[in-house]
């Protein structure tokens, strides 16, 4: 605000000289700075230099009457937010009318009460002294709205470098962690070829192929975990047969099962297309139902059902056992891979790659016990 000494400035302009006389000495008494003009022209020629805080303005004026040089002011940003009232002799309501829209904020008519008008300069002046506050504490929050913009922009592509560096790290890490273990599969293919086909061969032929094959898959799933949380995005969908898609995951999942003693059936059902990446999807399926599998015991048989619906799709795969209830909120975060909450150890990465194969195309994965006995992966997924 225009101040000298603290003080708020008020310009009078009047073609009166006895009107401004009598205007500086109301307004000066009640502590406000008065700079007085004769002309229209004058006035905005000084407020253009030094804006005042409130203008004091009369209508009949020669050269330029009052409401064009509220026009003026209104036109100029510098200006536009400076409060004006109209001081006039003129009673008429059609001139009051137009001294509002012309962008008056308030008109007293002559002669006027010292009272009356002092009264409305103090009102306006506190109004401009709020709306100007509120004005600059809008351009602030704009300013830190902007500032805040800027470094989440920073922030997000910093992440996106270290998001990608972290996938070039696991790449590399997947592609040198081959290598060596190449090497040591090859040595221990060896070392059982020697041992021939004794009975002890061939348990030990068992666990190499099955400790190969849990550090193979973990490095592949490691892989594929961070593919998708850094570029979810370049997962595409298409119309997928879910049925044929349930078949090859069972022949996939078929010579897990057969180690264990366990069979895999899908219930006779009705045929389903869904949105989603073939090759992920049979993988997820796959994956969850090696998961039932490590659930069940010799014998037992895990069992698959397609659920087609308006709005969805499900696929239900059953199983004997049992989970933990302190386990069912973990089962598909990777940090629970190291709890052994099933007859075949800890559940790897298969659950938690699944569901994040899953919300790829928008579908989801839940578990549940069963009653009296059992447990139920739930499969959803979009139909075509």
């Amino acid at each position: 605000m225009a101040q000298i000494n603290g003080k708020s400035q008020i310009m009078a302009v009047d073609d009166q000289p006895a009107n401004l006389k009598l205007l500086e000495e109301l307004l000066s008494l009640q502590g406000y700075v008065v700079r007085s003009f004769p002309r229209g022209r004058l006035a905005l020629e000084a407020a253009a230099r030094n804006p005042p805080d409130l203008i004091l303005l009369d209508i009949n004026m020669p050269e330029m009457n009052g409401f064009k040089v509220c026009e003026l002011l209104k036109a100029d940003e510098k200006l536009a937010r400076i409060p004006v009232i109209f001081l006039s002799a003129l009673a008429d309501v059609n001139d009051k009318v137009q001294a509002f829209q012309c962008g008056g904020v308030d008109y007293v008519t002559k002669p006027f009460q010292v009272d009356e008008v002092q009264a409305r300069v103090q009102t306006h002046l506190h109004m401009h002294r709020l709306q100007k506050d509120l004005y600059l504490h809008a351009n602030h929050l704009e300013e830190l709205v902007a500032s805040r913009t800027r470094e989440l922009a920073e922030s997000q592509a910093r992440l996106r470098v270290l998001d990608r560096a972290k996938s070039d790290f696991l790449r590399l890490i997947h592609h040198e962690l081959r290598s060596p273990l190449n090497g040591l599969l090859g040595v221990g293919e060896l070392v059982l070829e020697e041992l021939g086909t004794s009975e002890d061969g061939a348990e030990l032929r068992q666990m190499f192929e099955l400790s190969r094959q849990r550090m193979l898959t973990i490095l592949d799933d490691a892989l594929l975990l961070t593919e998708i949380e850094v570029a979810s995005d370049t997962f595409s969908s298409e119309a997928t047969d879910l049925v044929s898609t349930l078949h090859a995951a069972i022949d996939g999942a078929a010579g897990f099962g057969q180690s264990r003693g366990v069979g895999i059936e899908l219930e006779p059902g009705e045929p389903a297309c869904v949105l989603a990446k073939r090759d992920l999807l049979l993988k997820a399926i796959q994956a969850l139902i090696e998961t039932a599998v490590k659930f069940s015991k010799a014998g037992q048989v895990v069992r698959l059902k397609c659920q087609p619906g308006l709005d969805c799709v499900q696929v239900l795969i059953r199983s004997c056992g049992r989970i933990p209830e302190s386990a069912i909120a973990n089962f598909f975060q990777v940090f629970s891979i190291g709890e052994a909450i099933t007859p075949g150890g800890d559940l790897g990465l298969g659950p938690p790659v699944s569901q994040r194969i899953l919300s790829l195309f928008r579908g989801s994965i839940t578990v549940e016990n069963l009653e009296p006995s059992g447990i139920q992966l739930t499969v959803t997924l979009q139909p075509v």
